[in-house]
């Protein structure tokens, strides 16, 4: 089943930061790639993804393996 996810991340210093996370999150199996959206003032990636596949979890380890880190998620 397709859930969206947003992850608040900590602040994002620069565009390359929102392409680099924007890319580990589309590159993961399960996540619908057209929803996908790092907004770069407001330090979020929302996204959805199929959760029978992917686990918010795994996108978390995605993300924080880049560098960044996560403040808290949100599954609905």
């Amino acid at each position: 089943m397709m859930k969206k996810a947003t992850i608040q991340l900590e602040t994002l210093t620069c565009p390359s930061c929102v392409q680099k996370v924007e890319g580990a999150i589309k590159s993961l199996d399960g996540v619908d790639k057209e929803s996908v959206k790092v907004l770069f003032n407001a330090s979020k990636a929302k996204f959805e993804f199929d959760d029978a596949k992917l686990s918010v979890e795994e996108v978390e380890k995605a993300i924080t393996a880049l560098g960044y880190e996560v403040k808290k998620s949100q599954v609905k």
